[in-house]
């Protein structure tokens, strides 16, 4: 009986032991990196079963609120944050970085019934799609740029996102560079007023929307229109070259835009120069504060925040990401050991 009952409480404190060595690392943002941090996460749980993660995929603006607002460690967003929002983060809870982790393209996709080819689209077509001035598939701006595809009569529905968006972010971001009308009309943002159209909430509910609505066009990350296999068009980039989305695309954007990012690596790959750059690319990042609070979770979240930016680099083409240039990595590096508790370096 006396061995049953130790048994018993070396269980019980074993048990409790294992509870007291559990760290939970909360984020919460990007949908667009949703697909790769789970990745991330469940191989770094793996190798660290006492490290535990919540990260909510409710898009960029929902992660940069939650950061702003204390509720996480990691903010996940497609948009770095503006000079407003760092104020702001300032003020709470004193200085961020911005980590950028992978390297990706957002896709405009569409659902026209009876065309098989690869459609192809200008940013200034692209513009006036959203803007509504092009109304109908068969439009003769739309005609021009795909000879001998049998565009249909009939009219364009448009769907957007309806929360606060990396990558409507990164799509507006490219549509103010290449339309004059846009930049002042609509503007960029993670939300803008967009002139037409239906919203739908997430990569998700975008990608459903278009795949269930005939004559549609939308824009999604590209492994939600790849996972779905929904069509996806080309893009004439800066150099006046039809470009897929692909891996291969989108680094030589990035590789284009390392020589002349900023410190603090805010910055922006939309319509990069470079006859193999794919126009609507963009880095997605983690943002951190500088000076954090609590001991233990800053210690693990910097050091997976590390893996991911080094080994976690390699799982990112299987998943249709890029990873990040060799030049920024080791600038996100350097970033990355300002974090510190009571002026000590976690890294």
């Amino acid at each position: 009986m006396l061995k049953k009952v130790l048994i018993t409480l070396v269980g019980l404190l074993a048990s409790t032991s294992m509870l007291k060595a559990q760290t939970l690392i909360n984020g919460a943002g990007s949908t667009f990196i949703y697909p790769m941090f789970s990745k991330w996460t469940d191989v770094y749980h793996k190798m660290h079963p006492d490290i535990e993660f919540n990260y909510q995929s409710i898009g960029s603006g929902g992660g940069i609120n939650q950061l702003l607002a204390g509720t996480v460690e990691i903010g996940a967003s497609d948009a770095p944050l503006n000079n407003e929002q760092i104020a702001a983060a300032e003020k709470a809870n004193g200085p961020v970085i911005h980590l950028p982790e992978a390297m990706g393209a957002v896709a405009v996709t569409y659902h026209v019934p009876g065309v098989s080819a690869t459609l192809k689209f200008t940013g200034e077509a692209i513009a006036d799609i959203f803007l509504g001035k092009i109304k109908t598939w068969d439009d003769p701006a739309l005609k021009a740029l795909n000879p001998g595809v049998d565009l249909p009569n009939r009219p364009i529905i448009v769907v957007h996102r309806s929360d606060g968006s990396g990558d409507t972010y990164i799509f507006v971001d490219y549509l103010c560079k290449v339309s004059k009308e846009w930049n002042t009309k609509v503007g960029r943002g993670t939300s803008v007023d967009w002139p037409v159209g239906l919203g739908a909430k997430g990569n998700e509910g975008v990608t459903g929307q278009v795949e269930q609505t005939p004559y549609s066009i939308g824009y999604v990350t590209l492994i939600y229109a790849l996972q779905n296999n929904v069509p996806f068009g080309s893009v004439k980039n800066a150099d006046g070259i039809y470009i897929h989305p692909t891996i291969e695309s989108v680094s030589a954007a990035a590789a284009n835009a390392a020589r002349i990012v900023p410190k603090d690596l805010r910055f922006s790959i939309t319509n990069a120069p470079g006859k193999t750059s794919y126009p609507i690319s963009s880095a997605t990042w983690l943002i951190v504060y500088v000076n954090q609070t609590n001991y233990t979770v800053a210690k693990e979240t910097v050091q997976f925040l590390h893996w991911v930016l080094t080994e976690g680099q390699k799982m990112e083409p299987a998943l249709d990401y890029a990873p990040i240039p060799g030049p920024i990595q080791k600038l996100e590096l350097n970033l990355l050991r300002k974090v510190n508790y009571k002026g000590k370096s976690l890294l």
